[in-house]
């Protein structure tokens, strides 16, 4: 029968908490580079998103220019017409 003296026990106390200690920091490395990645993908799927909305957006916001500047002029075109105003052009 083997003893297991007292400096051996603190050894393999030491030992396995190394062990867990490092198992434990490997794997929380593991699931942080894991979990960065899928948000680094769902961040530019997101920010792709977010520009195509943008650009829509943007034409319709252009559209909409658009049909007041020729809103304007038709208003301009009746108020000459009904008031009799002289016609810059």
């Amino acid at each position: 029968m083997t003893i297991v003296t007292e400096p051996q026990s603190w050894v393999l106390i030491g030992i396995f908490a190394t062990i867990m200690l490092g198992g434990l920091t490997l794997s929380t490395n593991l699931i942080m580079r894991t979990v960065t990645a899928s948000i680094s993908g769902v961040e530019g799927r997101l920010e792709g998103k977010i520009d195509g909305l943008r650009a829509e957006m943007n034409a319709r916001f252009d559209a909409m220019g658009t049909r007041i500047d020729h809103l304007d002029r038709d208003i301009s075109a009746l108020r000459r017409r009904v008031w009799g105003e002289p016609s810059g052009e």
